[in-house]
């Protein structure tokens, strides 16, 4: 089973930094099933705090750095197979052709992707979400998912359908693939314990600004870095 996916929410301090409090209006919009999120955020955050994150400490103290880079390597890799295929969904061809050509090289010549070869090209983000998104679909309600952390109604379909395109999804040998969910976890949290501070010094409300800046993150991939400005009330009835 796959572990918490704090990803998305610390990597969009990178993008946004501490400016998604300015559109709590717009995106408090966006979370009609709040009192139900909360709930699933207090479990999820009560998994991480014991048993996830300790684990990840773990590893992070325990793994050599040449050793976590081949790790972060490997799984990149796989990524972007799911990246290459969400590529062509949205006719993103000169991008499909780039992502692709990390994948075969990095399999091969980088065996199985432990080795970036292709650090010349740069690496996307794309998923089945932003697909949906890309030909018009809305985000829908956001929704806390159990365990896999901060998603929305159209995010969560997404996830879904990506798990088509999934190599640990689609490995047969159930012990092999849960080994696999688990590792990708622990390697991805593990990446976050240093940027995690940021949360913890500066934000009162943990759960609004993990739904703002997910919400503001997934908005400008789908757009690829210039979405357009939320309307709020007041303009709309203008």
């Amino acid at each position: 089973m796959p572990l918490m996916r704090i990803t998305l929410l610390l990597a969009s301090l990178l993008l946004t930094g501490c400016s998604s409090i300015n559109l709590s209006r717009y995106t408090q919009q966006k979370d009609p099933l709040e009192s139900f999120n909360r709930k699933v955020y207090t479990f999820n955050d009560a998994v991480d705090r014991t048993v996830v994150k300790p684990v990840a400490k773990g590893y992070s103290a325990v793994m050599p750095d040449a050793a976590k880079t081949m790790v972060n390597n490997f799984f990149s890799n796989l990524d972007d197979v799911v990246v290459t295929a969400n590529d062509l969904l949205q006719f993103k061809f000169k991008q499909a052709a780039s992502d692709g050509s990390r994948v075969i090289f990095n399999t091969t010549f980088g065996i199985f992707g432990l080795i970036n070869i292709t650090d010349r090209l740069e690496k996307h983000n794309e998923d089945f979400g932003q697909t949906l998104g890309y030909w018009g679909v809305p985000s829908g309600p956001y929704l806390m998912l159990p365990i896999l952390g901060p998603s929305s109604f159209r995010d969560g379909t997404g996830r879904y359908v990506d798990g088509y395109f999934s190599v640990i999804n689609n490995t047969r040998h159930m012990p092999t693939r849960n080994e696999a969910w688990a590792a990708q976890g622990i390697n991805t949290r593990a990446n976050l314990l240093d940027q995690e501070q940021v949360l913890e010094e500066a934000v009162i409300d943990r759960y609004s600004f993990i739904r703002d800046a997910y919400l503001m993150r997934r908005q400008s991939l789908v757009y690829d870095g210039n979405p357009p400005r939320p309307k709020y009330e007041e303009e709309e009835e203008e």
